[in-house]
């Protein structure tokens, strides 16, 4: 079941918009993390995918993912779900899209996906950020722009997280942010802006009915393009052909690998918030080290 006021907002939606009956028949549960309940709903008009939350928790964040995924599959280089609706009702705010049938990983599915993230990645922009801010995971993710990565990339998300987790830090390990702060320019490749997915682990990708690669749950911005290869390494990395694929298509600066330790401290940061302290150990190395 989902809340009823969910399913008369639905109906009044469908109704007014699509001039067509709307019947909920079968609600099947889907996986979602901890931040959203999640399922597909079988209806008269379709199969749909839902996702609700109540809208006091995270303001905004069904409204600023519907733009992220609108703005990525603009850029038609890569699948993602249509957006057919946001919402608010009384209690619950909620997302309703395409439901994305799933598939298995053909022979060539993580070249193909290599190179399609590469041709989404030259889609850029005249800054660093966005129009508007977003959620990385249940975190409010600042979008300000900035004329230079490094400024953005400091002032936007390292500063911002290190703020919020500054009782993990000593007074050292925050004068050795400093010190690496004051060091990105030699460390860091000039890069255009790219249109990034933003949070692209393992979790994040699906495999459609025709075997291609489908975003899902971004966290959208214009950035430095390493930070998505970065955050396909948090948790084990993609396969080799993905990266190669790649840099075939849109090769990476020498010594790209050496430099996402760099760009993990964001995302790292966030666990760090959201998670507790099993992550600070490979934050203050990867600072330390650098």
């Amino acid at each position: 079941m989902i809340p009823q006021e969910i399913e008369n907002s639905l109906v009044d939606y469908f109704s007014k918009n699509h001039k067509a009956p709307f019947q909920i028949g079968k609600i099947s549960s889907l996986s979602g993390g901890c931040i959203n309940n999640v399922c597909r709903l079988q209806t008269s008009s379709g199969d749909f995918c839902l996702k609700y939350n109540l809208r006091s928790s995270f303001p905004e964040m069904f409204t600023s993912e519907a733009k992220g995924l609108t703005l990525l599959k603009s850029a038609g280089e890569i699948k993602v779900p249509d957006v057919y609706y946001t919402g608010i009702t009384g209690t619950f705010a909620y997302i309703l899209m395409e439901y994305i049938d799933q598939s298995r990983k053909h022979p060539s599915f993580m070249q193909e996906f290599g190179q399609s993230l590469a041709r989404l990645h030259k889609h850029s922009s005249d800054s660093f950020g966005l129009d508007i801010d977003n959620y990385m995971g249940s975190l409010p993710q600042i979008n300000k722009k900035h004329s230079t990565w490094n400024e953005f990339f400091i002032e936007e998300r390292l500063k911002k997280q290190v703020s919020l987790g500054k009782e993990h830090f000593s007074p050292g390990d925050l004068r050795t942010f400093e010190n690496l702060y004051s060091k990105l320019n030699d460390l860091l490749p000039l890069e255009p802006p790219a249109l990034l997915h933003g949070d692209l682990w393992g979790g994040n990708y699906m495999i459609s009915h025709d075997g291609q690669a489908c975003l899902i749950d971004p966290a959208v911005y214009y950035g430095h393009r390493e930070v998505d290869i970065a955050m396909t390494t948090l948790f084990g990395g993609f396969d080799d052909q993905f990266y190669e694929s790649y840099n075939q298509e849109y090769p990476l600066e020498k010594g790209w690998q050496q430099r996402l330790d760099i760009f993990k401290l964001y995302p790292l940061l966030i666990h760090l918030n959201l998670f507790g302290t099993s992550y600070l150990g490979s934050i203050l190395s990867i600072i330390r080290r650098f």
